[in-house]
């Protein structure tokens, strides 16, 4: 399974409706955009990369309290063993009404040979 794959899962899991890249259709109250920010060789072996490390942004956007939200997606990835690198507030959109809350992850998958 692939990071936007598993991502796309547990955003589903909490009933949040996800897209990658942009959302392009009417957006709800509660929407995330899942953004892939870079895939890096890491642990090399007899000069071969062993390991594949995907990042991904997931941007939350909520007319609603985000507190509770931003913590059930947060339990939810560390269960699935991403690396929560960084989490920040963005901004309150005034003319969408909108929180936008950024938790950005990373996950390690062993290359297959």
């Amino acid at each position: 399974m692939t990071i936007l794959e598993e991502l796309n899962q547990i955003l589903k899991d909490l009933q949040i409706p996800v897209e990658t890249g942009y959302f392009d259709s009417q957006a709800p109250d509660q929407y995330s955009v899942l953004t892939p920010m870079s895939d890096d060789f890491q642990l090399f072996a007899d000069d071969l990369p062993q390991q594949d490390v995907k990042n991904v942004r997931i941007s939350i956007f909520t007319k609603n309290n985000y507190l509770d939200l931003k913590r059930q997606l947060e339990i939810l990835l560390l269960k699935a063993n991403f690396t929560i690198t960084q989490r920040y507030y963005v901004e309150f959109e005034p003319e969408t009404k909108y929180h936008h809350y950024s938790v950005d992850v990373s996950k390690n998958f062993n290359l297959e040979e």
